[in-house]
């Protein structure tokens, strides 16, 4: 067994808005473990046919995960999940 979450169903219903609803479900995913440090992540358009929206709905939720220092984007090379990723804790009180 492993203490990793299950990765939720994707369900953008409700009041948040789609991107943010497509970046958390993204969260979870590497969170979970699906998605590894270092780890490609598929073309923006391929998000998009699989989480059933727009293509710019994806690159909007891309810049969400990107501000969260979960991805990040290499022109020429794809968006890549960041190795080592982020820790929840807050900067260093000295």
């Amino acid at each position: 067994m492993t203490d990793r979450s299950p990765i939720p169903e994707f369900d953008p219903q409700g009041p948040q808005l789609v991107y943010v609803a497509v970046a958390d479900h993204i969260t979870a995913r590497i969170a979970a473990g699906e998605l590894a440090p270092g780890a490609r992540l598929p073309a923006e358009r391929d998000l998009a046919e699989e989480y059933g929206v727009a293509y710019l709905t994806v690159r909007r939720a891309a810049r969400v995960l990107r501000e969260r220092g979960l991805i990040l984007t290499v022109h020429g090379k794809g968006t890549f999940v960041v190795d080592p990723l982020p820790t929840d804790e807050g900067p260093q009180q000295v």
